[in-house]
């Protein structure tokens, strides 16, 4: 299963719920990746500490060798590195693909992810990809190589109006170049049950026959402490009630 992470509002929680979920894939046992497509690297952060990898290596790598063609290219496995975690590996950013994407774009290398990714076989049960903040190159790649979309939602008045625009984007996708992808959820992140907006927001997107996904993911400090530790929240504190909403998350998708 191939899930990307995407939304063209930058702060609504990206990269925090692929790694969370692709952890809690991992702690149940199965073997997942998380490729990083955002030039700020905050998912790779998140999971090494590291500020950037080797540009020869993760997803600069991968797309350096898109632009050229060799006989003796490298595998796709050869720019995943294991993480500390058990059973979670990582196709790691770096600054570079910014730089990558524009001659990425002139070259039409849209595919090229998905034909990577097919040469993997089944050396992962997952892959969670996480996007940067834009319908860009790297987006449209992501959304082309996999098979389930979720769109974090912060309950922000801007986040609504720009829903349903994200959501055509996502349907021009799979109809153009991807008839498989299809919009798994809306996850409902920075949730606050006493205040009134979120709450009448959520109803309102129900009521409009939206998929809005149980549970949402509760406000709470403890996901900075998680970023600052580098590390997920199932390996942070997993009786934390932002843990246990991560693993219920987790288990609807999978249900």
């Amino acid at each position: 299963m191939r899930r990307v992470v995407f939304n063209q509002k930058g702060g609504v929680g990206k990269s925090t719920i692929t790694v969370n979920l692709a952890a809690i894939a991992a702690s149940l046992g199965k073997r997942v990746l998380v490729i990083d497509l955002d030039p700020q690297g905050n998912s790779s952060h998140y999971l090494t500490g590291d500020t950037a990898s080797d540009p020869r290596q993760g997803a600069a790598g991968l797309f350096q060798q898109m632009l050229s063609i060799s006989l003796f290219g490298k595998k796709t496995s050869s720019f995943i590195s294991e993480t500390r975690f058990p059973g979670l590996s990582l196709m790691a950013s770096h600054p570079e693909l910014a730089e990558l994407m524009i001659k990425l774009e002139s070259r039409y290398k849209m595919f090229k992810l998905k034909e990577a990714l097919d040469a993997l076989g089944d050396d992962y049960d997952e892959i969670w990809i996480d996007t940067p903040p834009a319908l860009n190159f790297y987006t449209r790649s992501a959304l082309i190589a996999a098979e389930r979309c979720l769109i974090p939602f912060d309950c922000d008045t801007f986040s609504r109006h720009a829903l349903l625009g994200l959501m055509d984007s996502v349907a021009e996708i799979r109809a153009d170049h991807n008839p498989a992808l299809s919009i798994e959820g809306i996850v409902v992140n920075q949730y606050q049950p006493r205040a009134s907006l979120p709450k009448r927001m959520v109803e309102e997107l129900r009521a409009q026959g939206l998929p809005v996904l149980d549970p949402p993911l509760p406000a709470s400090v403890k996901i900075r402490e998680s970023h600052e530790a580098c590390s997920p929240m199932i390996y942070l504190e997993p009786r934390h009630k932002l843990s246990q909403a991560f693993s219920a998350l987790y288990q609807s998708l999978t249900a």
